[in-house]
């Protein structure tokens, strides 16, 4: 007991250590000559691993940005500010797994503590971007008054357009998709600010509703004792919790299903998240429901999702093929001993390292085996989904529809390419926000620029659907094109969906009379 009161108390100061070594070197200025030797490790590990490097973009034109990167590094810089000079070149490569980690304040325990018992300062309303506007589209507290549609217009005197100019330069879509940005940018908004701005405490702001410009103030709120045992209460997992995918930060599900109608005709799913969590009990008890309920329709809503295990929409799909089929071709790396650059001991505290190192020979010889070399002489990566997979026997044969946007990333766009290439499905909304043709994720090497000591996660698998390619560098194009605007969004007025629904009622009332 005394032994392990000890290494407590050890492992826990050299946590407070480490964030505070960590805090003084983010602020510390990196002389130009260092800041330029970070630009040629990350480029340089950039071309050692990244399997499709120059997809968007050639090498000869990815040299000059690095190159004129370097030029304009002629004085000393924060990791901070260096991050806002690199990160738009690492962006041009067009590749939206590709970032690094923003070099952001670390929290000692007995802050995050402070802040747990406190309210978002802007993490309490809900957005929507529109070009250079962004608008407050739910205010479930009434702070402020502050009326859905109203628009943001500057924080502490800085306007808001300045801020979505410099931010959008450091996020790219897959290729030339231009749907992602406003979804992605309006979620990770803020934590580009809090990045350069820091948590702030209050924040006088500018708005505009209805013709109408005011001047508000806004002010980081203690939780009272009812909203913490709320919150306490929401992290505790119950059985349909478990099978929803209950996210307690939001207070919703990423996981959803129901019935559009009394007869249960039209099945509806609504699936934030590819997150894996119970998701093969989740699949297996709504299609034994619609089964039951001989429904004729399927609605699948991945909206604004982006993306996560492959694994669960390969499960997914096993529920809508007719046949067996294989998702996604065999997976590409750079070579044979790529997946063994995963960073196994990352982030690791003494007791983890020690059982780590212990585990290592087994983790090895999974990498290595998994490994192989094809007829072209490429190095190839085996997974469950680039193999044959059988249809479940609850296999749903009526007609699909899916529901996607500028939101649907990564595996979302994986599924939707695949679904449309076999003809499976009708897809309706917007162009999705990853590519047509695949995307550059799996598993990642984090690779710590030595001065900086920004983590740049490089992902190591061409990941790409089992379809004929388009070649067309975009987004899965939806069969009935569709798009929202602010006030359907207000009003909760769902015009895709809606339209869903009156597709379904003319097919219905046209069978009835045949």
């Amino acid at each position: 007991m005394k032994y392990f009161i000890f290494t407590w108390m050890m492992l826990s100061f050299a946590s407070c250590t480490s964030v505070k070594k960590y805090n003084e070197q983010r602020l510390s200025m990196i002389s130009p000559e260092k800041l330029r030797e970070d630009v040629d490790f990350a480029y340089q590990k950039l071309q050692e691993m990244h399997p499709n490097l120059n997809w968007y973009i050639s090498k000869k034109e990815l040299d000059f940005k690095f190159d004129s990167l370097k030029m304009t590094i002629n004085k000393p810089l924060t990791s901070t500010e260096f991050y806002f000079k690199l990160q738009p070149v690492i962006s041009k490569i067009r590749e939206g797994h590709l970032s690094l980690k923003i070099p952001a304040k670390r929290f000692s325990k007995k802050e995050i503590k402070a802040l747990k018992n406190k309210k978002g300062l802007f993490g309490r309303f809900e957005y929507h971007l529109v070009d250079d506007h962004l608008y407050f589209i739910e205010n479930k507290d009434s702070i402020q008054n502050i009326k859905p549609g109203t628009e943001l217009l500057s924080i502490n005197g800085v306007s808001i357009a300045d801020y979505l100019k410099k931010y959008r330069e450091l996020i790219s879509s897959d290729g030339y998709n231009s749907t992602f940005y406003p979804y992605y940018l309006k979620d990770v908004f803020f934590n580009f600010f809090v990045a350069e701005k820091g948590i702030l405490d209050s924040a006088k702001i500018e708005t505009l509703y209805e013709d109408e410009k005011q001047t508000l103030v806004l002010k980081r709120e203690s939780k009272n004792k009812t909203e913490i045992e709320k919150e306490k209460i929401d992290k505790k997992r119950t059985a349909e919790k478990k099978l929803n995918d209950y996210v307690a930060s939001t207070s919703s599900y990423n996981r959803n299903f129901k019935f559009l109608d009394k007869d249960s005709t039209m099945a509806y799913m609504k699936i934030k998240s590819f997150s894996r969590t119970f998701s093969d009990k989740f699949y297996k008890e709504s299609f034994a429901k619609i089964k039951n309920a001989g429904s004729s329709y399927l609605v699948i809503d991945i909206r604004e999702n982006y993306g996560g295990s492959l694994y669960e929409i390969n499960q997914l799909y096993s529920y809508l093929a007719p046949e067996p089929f294989v998702l996604i071709k065999p997976s590409q790396l750079t070579s044979r001993v790529t997946p063994l650059r995963t960073n196994y001991f990352r982030k690791s505290n003494p007791l983890q390292y020690t059982l780590k190192s212990l585990a290592y020979p087994g983790y090895f010889f999974y990498q290595t085996l998994n490994v192989y070399k094809g007829k072209d002489g490429i190095a190839y990566y085996k997974m469950k989904e680039n193999k044959s997979t059988k249809p479940k026997q609850d296999v749903f044969k009526g007609k699909v529809y899916v529901l996607i946007n500028g939101g649907s990333f990564s595996a979302s766009s994986i599924i939707s390419s695949k679904l449309k290439f076999d003809k499976r499905v009708t897809l309706v909304g917007e162009e999705t926000g990853g590519a047509n043709d695949g995307t550059v994720a799996g598993f990642y090497s984090y690779q710590m620029l030595p001065n900086s000591k920004i983590d740049l996660p490089i992902g190591l698998l061409l990941v790409q659907p089992n379809i004929d390619f388009t070649n067309t560098k975009k987004g899965v194009v939806p069969d009935v094109e569709i798009s929202q605007s602010v006030q359907d969004i207000i009003d909760k007025n769902d015009i895709q969906l809606d339209w869903i629904k009156a597709d379904i009622e003319k097919e219905k009332s046209l069978k009835t009379t045949e």
